[in-house]
């Protein structure tokens, strides 16, 4: 893997972390972070020994504010919108390298989040898989308040909130947040944990992925991605192929080890 400046990256036991590492700007993005990002989402892609991904961030104040304004990611701040090139017409989105999905990953990705996550924080929390928040944790997008139309980051989370929900944090700019507690209401995120064991249930989770049978755990999650997008009919036709990637004769194999040892995993109930 490669050396990072922008973001840390570690291994342990068939689970990756990737940390967001700008605390001093609130780990807000800048053009050396998409880039790093974009290359170790492509290179996890490959690594057979990475089974599932947390994706967290430094400090204790921030998850990730969106795009860092003090460096333009394309075209003049003063008198375009960020990402356009020539024209309205022309739009470099500087959030596309961001996300896994963006970058055809396709092994689970947990996301633990603390503190604020706005605006371009959504590029990635609308492509990880599950979503785990401190309590200390807030959402909210500021676009529409600072004159911006908050266009990239509603589609994102209308995959994740209903439609209600995504209308008034939108709308409501930098006037509302949304608090950890919500959003595990509305379903946004899938645990609210106290700040001190947020590192330790996202790794819990990710340990559990990582345990399983990885062709049949990416089979999965690429089905339910394609069922959230694609019309029922479409969703099911695809499915065929999917699972014959998943249901391979040696996953199969070690799926039935594990049922004939007798041994029953040790459930949680939450």
């Amino acid at each position: 893997m490669a050396e990072y400046s922008t973001i840390r990256y570690r291994t342990d036991g068939g689970v990756a972390w990737v940390t967001l590492d700008r605390p001093d700007v609130l780990n807000a993005f800048n053009t050396q972070m998409l880039t790093e990002l974009r290359s170790v989402w492509q290179a996890l892609r490959t690594d057979d020994s990475v089974r599932c991904i947390v994706l967290d961030a430094a400090g204790d104040k921030a998850f990730c504010t969106g795009v860092d304004r003090s460096e333009a990611l394309g075209g003049d701040q003063e008198t375009k919108s960020f990402g356009e090139v020539g024209g309205p017409f022309h739009f470099d989105d500087p959030g596309e390298w961001l996300g896994p999905k963006s970058n055809d990953l396709w092994k689970p990705v947990i996301a633990a989040v603390r503190g604020i996550a706005c605006g371009g924080a959504f590029y990635l929390l609308g492509e990880v898989d599950v979503i785990i928040a401190a309590d200390d944790a807030t959402f909210f997008d500021p676009h529409v308040t600072y004159g911006m139309a908050a266009v990239f980051e509603s589609v994102h989370m209308l995959q994740r909130m209903p439609l209600g929900e995504v209308l008034r944090m939108q709308l409501a700019g930098a006037y509302e947040r949304v608090s950890a507690q919500r959003a595990y209401e509305i379903g946004l995120v899938s645990e609210v944990v106290a700040a001190d064991e947020l590192a330790g249930a996202a790794e819990r989770f990710a340990r559990i992925v990582a345990s399983q049978p990885a062709l049949a755990v990416q089979a999965t999650l690429r089905t339910i991605w394609a069922a959230q997008e694609l019309p029922r009919r479409q969703a099911l036709d695809a499915s065929v192929a999917l699972v014959a990637a998943g249901n391979t004769p040696e996953q199969l194999a070690e799926g039935q080890q594990v049922f004939a040892s007798g041994q029953r995993v040790q459930w949680r109930l939450r």
